[in-house]
């Protein structure tokens, strides 16, 4: 038996993301922040422990930023001269 009325092309009409999908979205940016800094915690540990080691040892944190942020600035102008 066959139906000649079916239709062929169902259009699905999609809802609106709305706040959830940029919660998501959010999530996913936070997320991918921490993940690099933390890589670049990892990697100043690796690299210039003494740094770390005075910076947890006289409770400053702005030695450890300043070379987060250095090491974090090294990689992405390294990438960007890859690309």
């Amino acid at each position: 038996m066959i139906l000649d009325t079916l239709p062929m092309d169902v259009k699905i009409q999609r809802k609106s993301r709305g706040i959830a999908g940029g919660l998501f979205s959010l999530v996913g940016i936070v997320g991918l922040l921490a993940a690099i800094v933390a890589g670049a915690t990892i990697w100043l540990v690796l690299t210039d422990p003494v740094t770390v080691a005075e910076s947890v040892d006289s409770g400053e944190v702005t030695p450890l930023v300043q070379s987060l942020a250095g090491s974090i600035y090294d990689a992405l102008v390294r990438l960007l001269k890859y690309l």
